[in-house]
């Protein structure tokens, strides 16, 4: 509203757009989140041209005009962790944390999804062991329908653990024992961000821990349509029901991943990347 809140619908475009975009970008803020902003003033440009009317029933713009994207051309690059950092990092997270992060590397669900998983989601197939949360579109990307989360055999076992200590969520933290457990606001907080530091994993985000996933998924050889079923990407013969041998391919994939045995076609980024570490680490023992 400061850049543009005092002209008329007509006088929105791209040119009268770029104060805004240069704070933004100013601010420090990446592309992707100046264009949701963009992408709004587009979603309003657009009903004024084809929705919204004034009195007389005339649309309140003749035409929408076309608002540009920035090209994410600044986005971070995915930063999947180690085998050997997740050793290092799990054990410096608080408790509750570690058992949520544990369970996003077994099952690559979201951050957002992880902390406000319910127990009502949850559906358990005898005939597979296991138990799947069927995630309604809400905290689904896009909104594109419901979305299952299959649970393997640690995901399972940190499940088994969490059952009873709250009605509602399956995640929950506990100040104190005098307190009542409660919701988890998120996992990017005080004690993912020190533990990350203690351990020099400063540039790891929890998001990460999905990317992990999905490399960890096609190291162990999984095809790349059950790769995208499992982390929810978009493709065109996916679904919107799934059967239960759908659901065992899901969960023999995912059980691939719950330790490094399968690890069959390492990528050389990851690679380098333990070659860098074991070169260090042993600089560290010669000097030390």
């Amino acid at each position: 509203m400061p850049f543009v809140g005092h002209l008329n619908l007509q006088q929105i475009h791209d040119d009268t757009l770029q104060p805004f975009i240069k704070a933004r970008k100013t601010q420090g803020r990446k592309n992707k989140t100046v264009n949701a902003s963009l992408g709004v003033v587009r979603h309003i440009l657009n009903l004024s041209a084809r929705k919204w009317r004034d009195g007389k029933g005339r649309t309140l713009l003749e035409t929408a005009p076309l608002i540009s994207m920035l090209p994410l051309d600044d986005a971070r690059k995915p930063r999947p962790i180690s085998w050997a950092e997740q050793r290092m990092l799990l054990p410096q997270l608080p408790a509750h944390l570690q058992r949520m992060a544990l369970f996003d590397l077994n099952t690559g669900a979201r951050d957002d999804v992880v902390v406000n998983l319910r127990w009502e989601w949850e559906v358990f197939l005898k005939e597979l062991e296991c138990s799947v949360f069927i995630v309604p579109p809400r905290y689904v990307k896009g909104r594109k329908g419901w979305r299952p989360l299959v649970c393997n055999r640690v995901a399972q076992s940190i499940l088994e653990d969490q059952r009873g200590k709250h009605p509602e969520f399956v995640f929950t933290y506990q100040r104190g024992k005098k307190h009542e457990p409660h919701a988890v606001e998120t996992m990017n907080n005080n004690g993912w961000q020190t533990a990350r530091k203690a351990v020099g994993l400063q540039d790891v985000r929890v998001h990460d821990l999905r990317h992990t996933v999905g490399m960890r998924l096609r190291e162990a050889g999984v095809r790349e349509e059950t790769i995208s079923d499992i982390l929810w990407h978009s493709r065109g013969t996916m679904t919107s029901h799934y059967s239960v041998a759908q659901v065992r391919e899901l969960l023999d994939a995912l059980n691939l991943i719950t330790d490094e045995s399968n690890r069959t076609n390492a990528s050389l980024e990851m690679l380098f990347r333990e070659k860098a570490e074991s070169l260090q680490s042993s600089f560290k023992r010669k000097m030390g």
